[in-house]
């Protein structure tokens, strides 16, 4: 029998409700930190308004807790001979958390790492290259994990240069490679140094995970151009796990409903927003027993939409994935400024090798310039495509080739410079 549209979303509901309430007796009961932070909580939780009205976990609430009690802090339920993996988050929005997963937990993580591979059309037949050094971050320790079970053959690259890794992808000839998009720009930046012609490797399909880039319709296409591959997006974060992916029609991202509850807030009011605002996205994982997170603010902005995707995938979409962060945003001459959105523009012109975004202050106003590295002289026209699609002037200047750094990790593109001292002549 085939539900119907209600039917489904009646179902789904239950579900997660069901999730929910064996998530909230277990912590209650063995979690110090949610212990104390749901005391008096009566179980069960009837509706998902009843659950609307638990308290928000943030980031900043988890760093206190393990500066409180180091290490590690009181978000587990399990003794810590249980614990047989650690991560820790980039600390580029502020001082890395770290997290533990059990057995049990870190299994988990290594299944919604499959939902990911198999909604990029990843088989026991592909080879999938891994263009990242293991360390701390999580991301692809998981999918190498997912990878493993799934039959498929892993070809690791690190401790390799960038070069060593495009001739190990081409000798070995994989098929997939997974990294970030701005690693992925900067391999077709020395593929073209070294003469090698990405369009015909074997590689046939990119993962991308770290950044917004890879639902960012400009830089999506500048890479699948060079590369002659398809991207596929992917999101997750240390602390809550890998919840959404891209699919067929590879123009947002799918949250995995069955393993995670999405909710969609304004930052300020902390209410939901309506259909077609932007939003903070807020999860709750329903697995990770090991390290529970229950509405936890991620401070992503995505798109609240309730229209299905084309691609008939019944799980919650998100137009255009991860479109910035809050903690990202800057409002210049009464304009809110998200990076991403000026990497959209500045990925349409293909000439354009690298860029960096200056956020400065001036006359005691917030001012905002983006520094581009170009063999063409595309400063006015960039800037002109700049002022009409965001609506305020933002200056352009070109740069040194090779000043501007590259990244194989997370690119770290922004310099503030508002908060420095101005100078004495």
């Amino acid at each position: 029998m085939v539900l119907s549209v209600r039917e489904m979303e009646l179902s789904l509901e239950q579900y997660q409700l069901h999730k929910i309430n064996e998530l909230l007796i277990f912590v209650t009961q063995f979690n110090d930190f949610y212990k104390e932070k749901l005391r008096g909580l009566c179980l069960p939780i009837r509706t998902m308004d009843d659950f609307r009205k638990l308290p928000f976990t943030t980031k900043e609430e988890l760093v206190q807790d393990q500066q409180l009690c180091p290490p590690f802090g009181r978000n587990h339920c399990y003794p810590e001979t249980s614990y047989v993996r650690y991560h820790q988050t980039s600390g580029t929005s502020g001082k890395p958390l770290k997290i533990l997963d059990t057995e049990e937990s870190w299994n988990w993580w290594r299944d919604c790492w499959v939902e990911v591979l198999k909604s990029s059309g990843v088989t026991n037949r592909d080879r999938l290259f891994l263009a990242f050094s293991f360390g701390p971050f999580i991301g692809f320790w998981s999918a190498y994990e997912a990878a493993k079970k799934m039959g498929t053959l892993v070809i690791p690259g690190g401790g390799q240069s960038s070069k060593e890794r495009l001739y190990s992808m081409i000798e070995n000839r994989a098929t997939v490679l997974l990294c970030t998009p701005s690693y992925a720009l900067h391999l077709a930046e020395v593929a073209e140094e070294i003469g090698i012609d990405l369009p015909s490797t074997p590689i046939r399909a990119i993962i991308t995970a770290g950044e917004p880039g890879g639902s960012v319709p400009s830089t999506r296409e500048q890479i699948e151009t060079r590369w002659g591959a398809s991207v596929y997006d992917h999101a997750g974060m240390t602390e809550m796990g890998a919840y959404g992916y891209s699919c067929s029609a590879r123009n947002g991202l799918h949250i995995n409903e069955a393993q995670f509850l999405a909710e969609i807030i304004d930052p300020e009011t902390l209410q939901p927003v309506k259909e077609g605002e932007r939003g903070e996205l807020v999860l709750t994982n329903f697995s990770r027993y090991g390290y529970p997170l229950i509405r936890y603010r991620t401070r992503d902005i995505v798109l609240c939409s309730s229209s299905p995707c084309a691609c008939g995938n019944p799980y919650r979409f998100l137009p255009g994935g991860i479109i910035g962060r809050v903690d990202d945003m800057v409002v210049v001459r009464g304009v809110n400024i998200f990076p991403s959105s000026i990497e959209m523009i500045v990925r349409e012109f293909a000439e354009i090798k690298e860029f960096r975004i200056v956020y400065y202050t001036e006359h005691e106003m917030n001012q905002v310039k983006v520094q581009i590295e170009s063999e063409s002289d595309v400063e006015r026209r960039l800037a002109d495509r700049l002022r009409e699609r965001i609506g305020i002037r933002i200056d352009v200047e070109r740069v040194a080739p090779g000043s501007l750094p590259r990244f194989s990790m997370k690119a770290k593109r922004i310099i503030d410079e508002r908060n420095r001292p101005q100078q004495v002549s």
